[in-house]
């Protein structure tokens, strides 16, 4: 296997983990508007993830890295910090005003910001074919999410996809930031320092009080927030390793298909059927998926082929 599949199999394999995280996080934050605010839930996640990442960093040898950060770098990685608590708390909040399938519909501007930002800040390479799929993937997710727009409350619709909207480029940033600091620290050495940072500044604005209110099946829940986090974002910083931005963005773009498959399956079977409830997708929403797919593949082959004539130069 040449070093260049190896890299592509390597992006493709995070990413895809990240997508399917990702596509059941909004179902367990839906749930978890029941028994705690954004603010609490979001200090939380990162609490959990500091303390187990920590551990598993200090033990491999390599929070040394530390030790060589300039200045610079510091504030990259504090700023990265701040946009990542706005992404979380702004999320969770948002799915007090829309559905799990609403809200990652409206997060798919946050794929086209990081596209863009790589291409003016990180010097990353886009054409126009690429160009072309990323309209294609706006254009399918929208007929994906049609009836979307047929509910009745507009004016809590409108509210939670601003709301979303401010979670998109706050992550966009946050997804920048770290990619500009992957010479200096390994992903999980950048997470780590971002979880710690969010837990002590977000302390003093949480109710830690109220999680101990919380019933079984509620902790369960908390916990699959918490670990769906290491897991969702390990995976997301090891792809934006191995890919270029715009690569791993147009795998995040497949994130609401997988947030739809896996809401119809909590549908099917009766699942929470108090706080999920199905999108209702016809045909229409079905070509959208359909023309959502394709487009991300063809992406990825086009960033593949790109890769290859500029090794052979």
């Amino acid at each position: 296997m040449t070093a260049s599949r190896t890299l592509f199999m390597y992006g493709l394999f995070f990413s895809s983990v990240a997508v399917l995280f990702w596509g059941m996080l909004p179902i367990a934050l839906k749930l978890s508007t029941g028994f705690s605010d954004p603010i609490t839930l979001t200090w939380l996640r990162f609490t959990v993830a500091a303390l187990i990442l920590g551990a598993w960093q200090w033990k491999r040898g390599k929070l040394q890295q530390f030790k060589g950060l300039t200045r610079r770098n510091w504030v990259y990685l504090l700023a990265a910090g701040s946009f990542l608590i706005v992404n979380y708390t702004c999320f969770v909040w948002s799915l007090r005003f829309l559905l799990p399938g609403s809200a990652q519909l409206s997060f798919q501007t946050a794929p086209i910001f990081l596209t863009l930002g790589g291409l003016f800040f990180l010097k990353d390479k886009i054409n126009w074919q690429q160009c072309v799929c990323f309209a294609l993937i706006a254009l399918g997710i929208l007929i994906f999410f049609h009836p979307v727009f047929e509910q009745t409350n507009q004016a809590s619709i409108w509210l939670g996809f601003a709301i979303v909207q401010l979670s998109a480029a706050a992550w966009s940033m946050y997804a920048l930031l770290q990619k500009s600091l992957f010479s200096r620290l390994d992903p999980s050495n950048i997470l780590f320092a971002i979880y710690l940072y969010a837990t002590f500044i977000m302390l003093p604005f949480t109710s830690p009080s109220s999680l101990l209110d919380m019933s079984t099946q509620d902790s369960m829940i908390a916990l699959f927030c918490c670990i769906n986090t290491l897991i969702a974002y390990g995976s997301f910083a090891q792809a934006m390793r191995y890919w270029q931005t715009v690569q791993v963005s147009a795998s995040v773009a497949l994130t609401p298909i997988a947030a739809f498959i896996l809401t119809e399956i909590c549908v099917a079977n009766s699942w929470w059927s108090d706080s999920i409830s199905s999108s209702h997708a016809d045909y229409l929403s079905l070509l959208g998926m359909f023309i959502v797919i394709v487009s991300a593949i063809a992406i990825q082959l086009i960033s593949v082929s790109m890769q290859r004539k500029i090794s052979a130069l």
